[in-house]
């Protein structure tokens, strides 16, 4: 149904440099994407223009490069750093007689592979086939057929093409009203917490900055860390006891990238509505990376588009000790802990992340109390 490389693949990467900031670490960004895909990396083609060129994205003369590279190197695909119209995707697999495969294509290709739950599954297969549906006018011929005749499905006169969209556009209908049934039972799943005063901490972050390693450290869990893009793709949530304080209930959602594909961002809306009805979020950094501070803002771009930059942040600066920092925390002009610097790999500084959480969760329960007291009227 979905083209996609398979793991093992060997690949020629495509990067091309258009002037914008942060092009080495989107380059090797690529690089992890396509090693967390298991791809076998033969070559990488980079260039240099001022925009794309209109029918194969990076020129003729540096297609023609990119074909002969393919072929010295045994590749079977050519991956791009970019997202590629689908004209542009068609051209270049006539041209190179090779798969191509744009940004948005091999992330939802890694997601694929990491997707383990109902939901998840549902999730990944939904935002490929938006992406699929954008890519229903390929050429083949199999497209072009008509299908005809009295009692044959489709009707008469119905192209290939036709069909295939029809189908494509119920399944996608199947997935959604599916997922929107999920989305209502984690809601009444949530209403339930709330009643019983549990407190919803969710950690977000960039990709591969140390959630899962975090989450595990405070909850004693196994959930899957490894130093990969994506390494988590499925939401886990577990319940927590703070000393002093009382339960949490911590979520553990998946990274985010910069340009996150939209299609992803949107079929995730469920997942990552955890972090919308969180009362806390802990928002993870990679201290060490030197690209840090766009991270920062890819992460918050990305709340933002999903609803959830007014809930309440703490910013957990991770591996200080690769980055040459000690432990510590900061606070606002409130006195709220606003920032905290931690080791979730030795464990430093995990008592002031317990701490942040204590004093939050009494906070947060003063004010439901208030809330919650009815009004003394003077007599």
């Amino acid at each position: 149904m979905f083209d996609r490389p398979s793991g093992g693949d060997a690949a020629v990467l495509v990067s091309v440099d258009f002037g914008d900031s942060g092009y080495e670490e989107s380059l090797q960004e690529l690089r992890q994407l396509a090693l967390s895909a298991g791809m076998n990396i033969r070559a990488t083609i980079e260039g240099r223009r001022p925009k794309p060129d209109a029918k194969f994205f990076v020129g003729s003369g540096k297609a023609g490069e990119l074909a002969e590279s393919l072929k010295s190197n045994e590749a079977q695909v050519a991956v791009f750093n970019h997202d590629l119209s689908p004209s542009q995707q068609r051209n270049l697999e006539r041209l190179l007689e090779s798969r191509v495969v744009d940004r948005t294509g091999l992330i939802l290709d890694i997601f694929a592979q990491r997707a383990q739950s109902h939901e998840g599954k549902l999730q990944v297969e939904l935002a490929q086939l938006e992406h699929l549906s954008t890519r229903l006018v390929r050429g083949w011929t199999h497209l072009e057929r008509q299908k005809g005749g009295i009692g044959v499905r489709g009707g008469p006169g119905e192209t290939q093409l036709e069909l295939d969209r029809r189908m494509l556009r119920i399944r996608v209908k199947q997935l959604r009203e599916k997922l929107a049934k999920l989305k209502q039972q984690r809601g009444m799943q949530r209403r339930s917490r709330k009643r019983s005063l549990v407190m919803s901490v969710s950690l977000v972050g960039y990709t591969n900055a140390g959630k899962s390693t975090l989450f595990n450290r405070l909850t004693q869990s196994g959930v899957y860390a490894a130093d990969q893009l994506f390494a988590t793709l499925d939401t886990t949530s577990r319940k927590l006891f703070i000393p002093d304080g009382g339960p949490v209930v911590l979520s553990d959602t998946v990274g985010f990238i910069k340009h996150l594909p939209h299609a992803l961002v949107e079929a995730f809306g469920a997942t990552l509505e955890e972090a919308v009805q969180a009362d806390l979020l802990l928002h993870i950094v990679d201290a060490a990376s030197p690209v840090r501070d766009d991270q920062i803002a890819q992460v918050n771009k990305v709340l933002e588009e999903i609803g959830a930059e007014y809930v309440h942040q703490v910013l957990v600066l991770n591996q200080i000790d690769r980055a040459g920092l000690e432990p510590g925390l900061e606070r606002d002009e409130y006195g709220r802990i606003c920032r905290i610097r931690i080791s979730a790999k030795t464990g430093e500084g995990l008592e002031l992340v317990r701490q942040c959480l204590r004093e939050h969760q009494q906070m947060l329960f003063a004010h439901q109390l208030e809330a919650s007291s009815p009004d003394v009227v003077p007599t």
